[in-house]
């Protein structure tokens, strides 16, 4: 780990300020992921400014506003406690289910909700300082870094949608997928006390030819909290991970399904899912497709095969536009059953 300055915000605007004097400074929360980076060599940055302290915690239901009714969620809370909010679990299963299918106990127990948002691939070329990566080559500042050592070396775990010739890795967070689904909006603070909400499908980016930026953040800006609109999925709602070992893995294939039902059609459907692009991949197909519909299988089906249908494999991941179609179903089902099997 190459030596960096330390220094702990007692509020947002000094911290923000600090930052935004540094381009080469973050800011440090629970250091889940930002510490193991630094640790590999991947992330080098010069200052670390502490935000722990800063009183950005708290879980509470909106009172007025655009999001009148639903939840907001503290960026530096930590997961554990989103996960098991009563109000979350009560009113956002999903979202809970989601959290707890992630890492461990004791990550959980560090990482904050702003973090999980923030975390990196975990592409091995991208941890491999030896391979080139395109993610990575730009802050290392090395021309013969560049270049995407996955796209046709071992891409197993990697991107069927969206991906470029630049990038083929993975976001790997299932908090995210949930917040994808449940339209989510982050509320983020900049330099001078500006504002602003940025709905989720806006806030992380696909690769293209600036794959090493992962969010539509700007340098400085700190995230306040999450916010959460009122909807009806809480009793028919799923998160299904698939992953090659039962705890402590990323995913395959994640889907994050709910279904709004009356008059037994299909009123509205929220699929997002994760393991398959570089941000967390809205299937506004599949969502479409069943607008107005029974929730049998049959329609199931049909609605991931929709979806799927865009997929681009790579040479070692073809499995995935199968196990993507067979997961949005198997996710639908138990959504309409409740999470039950």
């Amino acid at each position: 780990m190459r030596p960096f300055k330390y220094t702990r915000a007692s509020d947002p605007a000094s911290a923000i300020k600090q930052l935004t004097g540094n381009p080469n400074a973050r800011f440090l929360a629970g250091g889940t992921n930002l510490l193991d980076l630094m640790k590999e060599d991947v992330e080098r940055p010069d200052e670390l400014i502490d935000i722990t302290q800063l009183n950005l915690t708290e879980i509470k239901s909106i009172a007025a506003g655009i999001n009148k009714g639903g939840m907001s969620i503290g960026g530096l809370g930590k997961n554990t406690d989103a996960a098991n909010h009563p109000l979350i679990r009560q009113n956002y299963p999903l979202l809970t289910q989601a959290i707890l299918a992630g890492a461990s106990g004791q990550i959980r127990n560090m990482a904050t909700n702003g973090g999980n948002l923030l975390q990196r691939t975990r592409c091995p070329y991208f941890y491999e300082t030896a391979m080139p990566c395109n993610k990575r080559g730009p802050s290392h500042g090395d021309p013969s870094q560049s270049g995407c050592s996955a796209l046709e070396g071992i891409n197993r775990m990697h991107a069927i949608f969206g991906w470029s010739e630049k990038c083929v890795a993975v976001f790997p967070s299932d908090m995210a997928i949930a917040l994808a689904a449940l339209d989510a909006v982050v509320k983020v603070r900049s330099a001078g006390g500006q504002e602003r909400s940025i709905p989720f499908a806006d806030f992380h980016r696909l690769p293209g030819n600036t794959p090493e930026n992962d969010t539509n953040l700007a340098h400085g800006e700190l995230i306040t909290a999450i916010e959460l609109p009122a909807n009806k999925f809480a009793d028919k709602s799923y998160y299904l991970k698939v992953r090659d070992r039962a705890s402590y893995a990323f995913a395959l294939v994640s889907v994050a399904a709910a279904l709004e039902m009356g008059a037994g059609k299909i009123v509205q459907a929220r699929i997002a899912m994760g393991g398959v692009a570089h941000k967390p991949w809205r299937a506004l197909k599949a969502e479409q497709l069943l607008v107005g519909k029974e929730a049998t299988e049959a329609n199931f089906k049909l609605a991931a095969e929709a979806e799927m249908a865009d997929a681009k494999p790579l040479e070692h991941n073809a499995f995935k536009v199968e196990l993507g179609k067979r997961s949005i179903v198997r996710a639908l089902q138990m959504a309409m059953n409740g999470g039950k099997a």
